[in-house]
């Protein structure tokens, strides 16, 4: 997926944008929704209001009316009226001869009057009477009966009518419709409630709905990131968080697994090393074990003045402690060298190093060895490969210690062949000798530290050296930027090659 080069998500993948977007979107779906309700509201509203007009809809009630009349002249108009015509929010109200007076709708309170069960009435209106704000009836008035003011919004204002009811010819009241568009206040009794309950009911739908639908992945994933940094902290460093999407949370869960990773690197380098120093201490301890209790054995047999022994004997003990204390100051020597290679307290100076010179050194250091075991030691250098560049000293040390180890492993009247030639633009010197070789699983070893690849080890009187040379070899030419590797070559014996890039430039 594209991002930007500072590793910022692009906009329209950011949590903070998806977010705004959905609560715009959740917003805008409500607003239609709710447009829509107000829609089918409205349209209720005019087909009950201004699908018929003020004369239409006083002769048509005036008409149903007379009709029930006739049919039952004690109806209860009040109970008749609301039944049938409650469902038209404008204003109706039916006054008969009689003083029964009926609306479809309760009218509003008005001041100095009070509400009856009827409808408002004054303190001085005689039960039974017709209430204020109905208009007067036409014909007699029952005795006593006062005339009837305008009904509020009735047909005295613009738009109102009125139709007569007649009953076998004779009229007994009449209806009044108000006017087209009933007061503000009579809306909102009408259906402020209800857009209200609508509205309410919206806001939480919509709510929930962006709670799952916008907050609830944001806060799942979060809380995942949570649980893989809870975990790293407690020690479980490959823990992974999803790296799934391309937000901030994506970002930072990159972020989490690469630190992780990182930390993965760095338990794993330190158990490594904590392993290494372990088995370091093991090996010095063990190695300097051997010599030390040789030469204390021998020192307190000395010692011993109840102990007699002759010249010979007594030159004997002294030569072992000898030969054991210069195994003591080599293992000494040795460890300080790798410690110095490995930890990157010697500086190399490189310079162009014959080769012939290179061999001819290492052949004069052995030669009395060499002589003693009657070994052939060769040379070839291919006219390509006449010089090295390394640092002589060093690359001269590595040298002398892979003949040494293979003097060790060479029978008497075998030959150890020393070999220069061009690889890969560098240099590649190779130590081969005609011992019996390496056994195979001890190939991947050869270069650490005491590793001895024969049973000899356990022998304090062995000469098989302090497992330290090859691991001072392998240090020497990696501080040059090369390789060394053993294998067993096809015609036996061993093979050390060790391989150096050309001069730098």
């Amino acid at each position: 997926m594209r991002e930007r080069a500072a590793g910022r998500p692009v906009w329209y993948r950011s949590l903070y944008w998806r977010i705004a977007i959905g609560l715009v979107a959740l917003l805008a779906g409500l607003l239609l929704l709710q447009a829509l309700v107000f829609l089918w509201l409205s349209g209720t509203i005019a087909t009950n209001i201004m699908g018929k007009s003020p004369e239409a809809l006083a002769q048509q009630v005036a008409t149903e009316v007379a009709a029930a009349l006739q049919r039952d002249p004690q109806l209860n108009v009040d109970t008749y009226v609301r039944e049938h015509y409650s469902r038209f929010y404008q204003p109706l109200m039916v006054v008969l001869n009689d003083g029964r007076v009926a609306r479809n709708h309760e009218p509003p309170r008005i001041a100095g009057f009070e509400q009856g069960p009827r409808g408002p009435r004054t303190e001085n209106q005689r039960p039974g009477g017709p209430p204020p704000g109905a208009p007067e009836p036409v014909g007699p008035r029952p005795p006593g009966s006062r005339p009837l003011p305008s009904m509020p919004g009735g047909p005295d204002g613009p738009g109102g009518q009125r139709a007569s009811i007649e009953v076998a010819g004779s009229r007994v009241g009449f209806v009044a419709v108000a006017g087209r568009g009933p007061r503000t206040e009579f809306l909102l009794r009408q259906f402020g409630p209800t857009l209200g309950m609508i509205g309410v009911v919206l806001l939480l739908i919509g709510s929930a709905v962006g709670s799952l639908a916008i907050f609830r992945p944001a806060s799942n994933r979060l809380r995942a990131l949570e649980k893989v940094a809870q975990a790293i902290g407690q020690g479980d460093v490959k823990a992974r968080a999803i790296e799934s999407g391309g937000d901030e949370v994506t970002a930072l869960a990159r972020a989490i697994n690469q630190m992780a990773g990182d930390l993965e690197a760095r338990t794993s380098a330190m158990e490594a090393s904590d392993r290494t120093r372990r088995q370091l201490l093991a090996d010095v301890s063990h190695e300097l074990k051997t010599p030390l209790a040789s030469i204390r054995g021998y020192v307190e047999t000395l010692a011993m003045p109840e102990v007699k022994l002759d010249e010979e004997t007594r030159r004997r003990y002294l030569d072992i402690v000898s030969d054991e204390t210069i195994e003591l100051e080599r293992i000494v020597g040795d460890l300080l060298d790798l410690a110095r290679l490995e930890g990157g307290g010697i500086t190399l100076t490189c310079e162009a190093v014959p080769v012939a010179g290179l061999f001819q050194r290492v052949n004069d250091r052995h030669e009395r060895e060499v002589i003693e075991k009657q070994i052939n030691l060769e040379t070839s250098i291919a006219p390509d490969a006449r010089d090295v560049w390394a640092d002589p000293a060093r690359l001269e040390q590595a040298l002398q210690n892979l003949v040494a180890n293979a003097l060790r492993h060479t029978p008497e009247g075998g030959q150890i062949t020393l070999v220069s030639e061009r690889a890969g633009g560098g240099a590649r010197l190779v130590v081969r000798d005609s011992g019996p070789g390496i056994p195979d699983e001890h190939l991947p070893w050869v270069f650490d530290r005491f590793y001895k690849a024969d049973a000899s080890r356990s022998d304090p009187y062995s000469k098989t050296g302090s497992g330290l040379g090859l691991s001072i070899v392998k240090a020497i030419v990696e501080l040059h930027g090369g390789t060394v590797a053993a294998a067993n070559p096809p015609g036996g014996g061993a093979e050390f090659a060790i391989s150096l890039p050309p001069r730098a430039s």
